[in-house]
Order: structure tokens, then sequence, then C-alpha cells
């Protein structure tokens, strides 16, 4: 009954991760750049002939660049794994749902899962295995984690690879050698992650290298020239050979090109600026999510002799590094993701000194059982709650695929325009009909031939000058637009007509007794999920509440028109 207790602890990570992924499997702009790769890998592969011509006609990187190059390193691991797959069921299922909304993200939310339980083991193998329960049941009901785990972001890739690096140093008692080799992999690794993936991680090297030097775990010579060399050294030999051939520059080493225009010349500030304090007062509860990890069971793992100095191993060189990052102005929960096991490992030794005491005074006793509420209600918030509301930040995606059901096999061609709230809210070449190879026309658009439906193309043009023109629209059947109105006012009212909407979130309603909601997030994530049975389920189930015990009152989260679908008539 043990073993089986245990099992179930250890697969509640993987389990949420693939809710999170079924309840919404698209992908908004951060992700773009990785999952564009992805399809043009596996859809056009790796050229070896006429190289330069192939990447710059076929794939999206080209057209679209981006302020800064990105790695394909991610992607080409992603692909590679995914590609047996997808041969496999090529005859079975339609390849590129396959790839846009299963096998991708299962790849990159099983690879963090598998590190996220890996780190669980070392948990448990250092704290014993209540830490373990605890760390893994607040870890699954931390929404932003857990949602993102399975997203194609850089940061979630170095992520993976980071926790894996972070088991190494947790607090164990070793011999010497042991725990200087295990240092050493971890330097090693987080080196690799941030040459090849994220920039920032150079911080977070830096004070757990200061952090374990300073702790004796560390010697200068012996292991952190030998482990900085190794990582510097396998990080540059991977970036530069992928990132110089499908970018066509060499050499190219793209995240300190992103270092320089981010950092050095300050242009990450265009994206937003916060004051010093915001990772702290802001993100880090954000990401926790349950308050009482850190009202309660960080405290108490400080507080408490027998955990206190494996609570400060835990927490120091973390948060060392978020107050570091905390100079540069402009701030993002993701920039700081790599913190979350170690501060909820904390959480959980502290918790976990607290149940074992329950039993010994009331104090212990009502400690232990408002976390146990406030985490249900966690879980519940991030499942029923923010879960639904993020499925619906999706509205290109879902505004592409209502096209494509309604419309494919009503003309021999179709040509669609995609406006730019529909490319960052989901809309990717995975969900293009049918993309083959050689499927590129001369005045640019994306050809996807139908197997005996229509012949589809697709345009992302985002030159405002050509835009303006009516000759410009008259290329076009549909239209996936935020503002039809800017449509209209540019070819004239008679020449569109709204064929279809796509909804997305609304923000939030409290309707009072009598009144009657419209579309909600809740229902339309049912409905995707279960069909209609799902929706006229919530449907008796709302009513039912409201007329037995809220007297009538109701908290809706809405959703409203966000992409119009426009014919050209």
């Amino acid at each position: 009954m043990a073993r089986v207790a245990e099992y179930l602890f250890f697969s509640i990570i993987p389990a949420v991760v693939l809710l999170h992924l079924l309840a919404s499997p698209y992908t908004k702009v951060e992700e773009s750049f990785h999952i564009q790769a992805i399809h043009d890998i596996l859809t056009y592969g790796i050229p070896f002939r006429n190289v330069s011509n192939t990447l710059q006609t076929q794939f999206d990187h080209f057209s679209f660049p981006g302020p800064v190059p990105r790695t394909f390193t991610g992607a080409l691991v992603v692909s590679a794994i995914s590609k047996p797959f997808i041969t496999i069921l090529d005859n079975k299922v339609d390849k590129q749902l396959l790839g846009a909304t299963a096998m991708i993200p299962i790849i990159n939310g099983f690879f963090n899962s598998f590190a996220l339980f890996s780190y669980a083991l070392g948990l448990r193998r250092a704290f014993g295995k209540l830490t373990a329960y605890w760390y893994l049941i607040f870890q699954a009901s931390q929404f932003h984690l857990i949602y993102y785990t399975s997203r194609t972001l850089s940061n979630m890739f170095a992520f993976g690879i980071t926790t894996l690096a972070l088991r190494y140093i947790l607090p164990e008692a070793l011999a010497v050698e042991e725990c200087a080799r295990r240092s050493r992999l971890f330097l090693c690794l987080v080196t690799v992650a941030g040459i090849i993936f994220r920039s920032e991680l150079v911080l977070f090297l830096a004070t757990h290298t200061v952090f374990l030097y300073a702790a004796g775990r560390i010697n200068i010579r012996r292991d952190i020239i030998p482990a900085g060399a190794a990582g510097l050294l396998i990080g540059l030999t991977i970036t530069v050979a992928i990132d110089s051939f499908f970018w066509q520059q060499f050499p190219l080493w793209p995240e300190l090109t992103s270092f320089m225009f981010n950092v050095m010349s300050g242009q990450a500030s265009a994206w937003g600026t916060q004051p010093w304090y915001f990772y702290f007062t802001n993100a880090i509860p954000r990401l926790l999510l349950n308050p009482l990890t850190y009202c309660i069971g960080i405290p108490f793992s400080l507080l408490q002799p027998s955990s206190q100095r494996p609570a400060v191993f835990l927490l120091v060189p973390s948060l060392a590094y978020v107050a570091v990052y905390s100079l540069q102005p402009h701030k993002e929960w993701r920039f700081i993701v790599y913190v979350i096991p170690p501060l909820t490992a904390a959480a959980a030794l502290g918790t976990s000194y607290i149940w074992t005491h329950r039993n010994k005074s009331l104090f212990y006793r009502f400690l232990s059982l408002a976390i146990v509420l406030s985490t249900a209600l966690s879980f519940l918030v991030s499942t029923f709650i923010l879960l639904p509301a993020s499925s619906t930040n999706y509205p290109g995606a879902h505004a592409l695929h209502i096209l494509h059901k309604r419309a494919d096999g009503s003309e021999p061609a179709i040509s669609v325009h995609l406006g730019n709230l529909a490319c960052q809210t989901g809309v990717t070449r995975f969900l293009q009909l049918q993309l083959p190879p050689q499927a590129s026309s001369a005045d640019g658009l994306v050809v996807s031939p139908g197997r005996g439906r229509s012949l589809w193309s697709y345009d992302k043009t985002e030159d405002e000058s050509l835009k303006s023109t009516s000759e410009f629209w008259d290329r076009f059947d549909y239209v996936l637009a935020e503002d039809e109105l800017d449509i209209v006012s540019r070819v004239g009212p008679s020449r569109w007509e709204i064929f279809d909407v796509a909804n997305g979130f609304g923000g939030i309603r409290v309707l009072p007794p009598g009144e009657k909601g419209t579309g909600t997030v809740e229902r339309d994530l049912l409905a995707a999920l279960l069909g209609n049975g799902g929706a006229q389920l919530w449907d008796r189930g709302k009513d039912l509440a409201r007329r037995y015990v809220t007297r009538g009152w109701w908290v809706e989260m809405k959703v409203e028109p966000k992409i119009k679908i426009l014919k050209r008539v």
C-alpha cells in the first residue's frame, strides 16, 4: 500500500502537466520561434544541398527573424525525438495536429517533469519521504510553473537542465570527493544551459558558485575552473555549430547577441520596466501561489535548528540571484523561474516539521490544517480558474481552427491573411493545412494542397504601406483581424462581412440574482474537451449552485470577441 501511495505522489507532476496541456495546447508569441523552428525541421528536414537558398525560402526564421537570433538547439533535439513518433502515426492521425498539440509539448513537458521528479527524489534522499511528498504537492499546485512546463520557451528548455543540476548540490551527507564531483557537474550543466539557452543563468551560476565556495564545497583550481571550462567548451561547440548553420552566419552565438542587444544596449527596457522589488513582492508570490509556503513553510525551515542549515543552502544562493537580477529594469517572472524548485523545497522542509508535530500541540495542528486547506485552495484556483482563463488566451489558434472547419472544401483555393493578434495568440505553421516541403509561391504566400479539399495559402505581411492599398486585400478570401473596422476603412464596407468570431478572455463579472450570464470560460473549455455534453453539464451545475448555494449570485469569467474572421464578398 505504501508503494502505491509513493507511485501516486511521484506521478502527480506529469499528470497535472498533461491536464494543463490538454486544456491549453496552443502557443503564444513568446514561444513562436521554437515552435516554428520545430515545424520547419520536421517538415523540410535539414538541407545538405543548396543550404542557404533552401533555408531562406522555406524556413520561417528568415522571413520573420525577430530582433535577435535564437538558438535552434532545443528545436533540433525535440524534432529528433518526435520524428519517429510522427512517422509511425502519420497514416493514422493528422500529422500537423499531432505535432502542434501533442508530441512536441509532451516531450517538453516530459523532460521538465522528469527534472522535477528527479529533484524530488533528491529531496527524499536528503531530507526524507515526507519532505519530498510536500514538495510534490506544493509544486503541483503552482499554476505558472506547471502550465509553462510544456511550452517551447527558451527559459523552459533551460529550466529542466538547471533543475537537474540543482539536485546535485542538495545538502546531503556525502564524502568530500563525491560532494566535489556533484558540484562540478552542477557547474558544468548550468554553464551549458546559460551558453545555449539563457544568458541570465550566468548570474544564477555566479551566486551559486560563490555560495558553494564560501561553504567549502568547491575549490577554484580543482572544481570551478575545470567545470566552467568544460561547460563553456561544450555549450559553445553545440550552439555555434548548430546556429551558424541554421542562420547562415559564422561564427554565431545567439545568446551573446541577445545579451548585447537586451542588456548592454538596454533594448529590453522597451518591453517595460518594473521597480527593483518586483520579483520579491509580485513574481515569487505569484509563482509559489500558496501564500502559506512563504509565510509559514519557509520561515519554519529557517527557524528550526534541524532544518536551518539545509534551508540556508536552498535559499541563499537562489535569493541572491533574484536580488542581483533585480537591478535589471526589465523584469518577467520567467527570468527567475529557476529558483522555484529550491524555494518550494525549503517550504516543504518547514512544512514537514510542522506536519510531524501536529499531534504535539494545538498550534501545530492548526498550522497543519491551514496548510492543507491553503494547498487544496491553491490547486482549485490553479485548475479551475487560472487554467480555464489561460486556455482562452489563444483566439488566433481558435479562429484558424474555426475557419478550417467551416471553409475547407468550399472553394478550390482559399487565401487567408493572418493579422497581428492572430499570429501572437496561437497561429503557427503547425496549424496550417498540409504544408509540403516544396510549397512556396512566387508572391511569398505559403501554399499547401489539402488532399482533395481546398488549396490553402497563408500570408503574414506586416508592412503597413502594402496593407494600406485595396489591391493588397483583394488577394485574400478571408482575413483574421482584431479590428474589422480597420480593414473596412481601407477597402470599403461592401467588400467584407463577418464570417465568424473567435472569443477570448474578457475579465470577471459578478452576476446578481436573476441576471443570466453570457459565454463563459469554463463552459467553452468543457465544450472543447467533452463536447456539448460537457457544456450542458456545466450549465446544470451552475444553475443548481445558484439556486441552492449562492442565492442567485454568481461570479463568472466571461469571454468576448477577440478576432473577427472576415470573408470577402
